[in-house]
């Protein structure tokens, strides 16, 4: 794949206009005054039908869940990678924060439930996350974990009966303050005294309000405001064995492989998110570097002017090119090695940040202030060097994957 074809570029435009009508002109109510994004994701889904397409996709992931269907059929039609990314990339034009909050709740946390649950659990959780009736949360980080979520992980879930009564906390969880959902990892405490480190992790679905499951208001945090985080605390809560996801302690590909699974998917959507923060941010700089003038020209004019654009230009390029050659493997059914998804997310990260405080130089003193919106931009495309895996991680997955082959 190397350009967008016509039928993407119609659905680029219509996701433009429904941006520029409907999320621009409340996005100041999202980013500074604490209002949640998840109706404008609604509204979203409904004027795009992404609700209803939801529900097919649905019927379809369970259909097949149950051994009903063309599988072959089925798989084809769910893998346009180039529609579902492209909502991504539009929306981070202006507000990577409600990607992130989107993804969370409908790909990971909805995701992982259509992927390990029962037919009975995707009845009971996937669909209304999938289509956005409920939000989600993925729970995994915890506060002395960071980078080693997995080994670190301290949230333990102990057998009693039918039931596992759980304890521990998460930390800097998407959607953590509101999520009518949640998808929590914990370590199996079995009394044996295996390490730690080397437990069975389990996955489970909570429900808000349970009892012992506290949701912390949301935190103050630099960038993304329109993604709420937060923290959940967990004493003695009580699950029973039909929220443990996939009805067994070691379903196919669950636990430690689901949460690396859903890693690698995180890491090829960070690279859309760039894509989507770089073009904005060039876009504004060109505007501006024509509008604006010294000495009686426009700083358009000025060599180190040109010389930041043609950076922004080519920064632009590689992560489109990386963004289309994931597009394309998932269209042949070929999948990225770790060393290429590390590689994708650790430079789209990279250039994103690098563009982004580019512009606010650019703008000089304008780009230091809020109206100017390069300013949002630069704070929220700082956390894309750290969720996914921060890019020290990157780095030592790209070398382990190369060394070991």
């Amino acid at each position: 794949m190397i350009t967008w074809s016509e039928e993407n570029l119609a659905i680029i435009e219509a996701v433009r206009r429904f941006v520029d009508t409907e999320i621009r002109p409340v996005l100041d109510d999202i980013e500074h005054e604490g209002v949640p994004p998840y109706e404008v994701m609604r509204l979203m889904y409904r004027t795009f039908g992404m609700d209803e397409m939801a529900r097919e996709s649905f019927k379809r992931q369970l259909d097949r869940k149950m051994g009903i269907g063309d599988q072959e059929k089925d798989a084809r039609a769910s893998s346009d990678v180039a529609t579902s990314l492209i909502p991504t990339i539009e929306l981070c034009r202006v507000s990577p924060g409600i990607v992130t909050s989107l993804g969370v709740s409908a790909g990971l946390a909805g995701g992982t439930i259509m992927k390990l649950g029962t037919p009975e659990q995707m009845q009971r959780w996937g669909l209304d996350l999938m289509t956005l009736d409920k939000i989600g949360a993925w729970a995994i980080t915890e506060p002395d974990s960071g980078s080693d979520a997995l080994g670190g992980m301290r949230t333990s879930a102990v057998r009693d009966g039918d039931e596992y009564v759980i304890n521990g906390s998460k930390t800097w969880i998407t959607n953590g303050p509101f999520a009518d959902t949640i998808v929590l990892y914990a370590k199996l405490d079995d009394g044996s005294g295996t390490d730690m480190r080397d437990r069975k992790v389990l996955t489970f679905v909570l429900d808000k309000g349970m009892e012992g499951l506290t949701q912390a208001a949301p935190m103050r945090k630099m960038g993304q405001k329109s993604s709420p985080t937060g923290e959940v605390f967990l004493s003695d809560v009580r699950a029973g064995a039909d929220r443990l996801l996939g009805g067994t302690e070691t379903p196919k590909g669950g636990g430690r492989q689901s949460a690396k699974d859903n890693f690698a998917t995180e890491r090829a959507g960070v690279a859309a998110m760039s894509l989507g923060i770089i073009e904005e941010c060039l876009r504004l700089s060109i505007d501006y570097a024509k509008e604006r003038h010294l000495w009686g020209k426009p700083i358009s004019d000025f060599q180190l002017i040109k010389l930041k654009l043609a950076n922004m230009e080519v920064a632009r390029q590689n992560v489109q090119n990386m963004v289309f050659r994931h597009i394309e493997a998932a269209a042949t059914g070929t999948p990225s090695t770790m060393a290429e998804a590390s590689a994708m997310k650790l430079y789209s990260a990279r250039a994103a940040v690098e563009v982004a405080n580019e512009a606010i130089q650019l703008f000089g003193g304008n780009g230091y202030i809020s109206e100017y919106r390069v300013e949002q931009l630069a704070r929220d495309a700082r956390v894309l060097q750290i969720y996914a895996g921060t890019d020290e991680m990157q780095i030592l997955a790209i070398a382990k994957d190369l060394l070991n082959r």
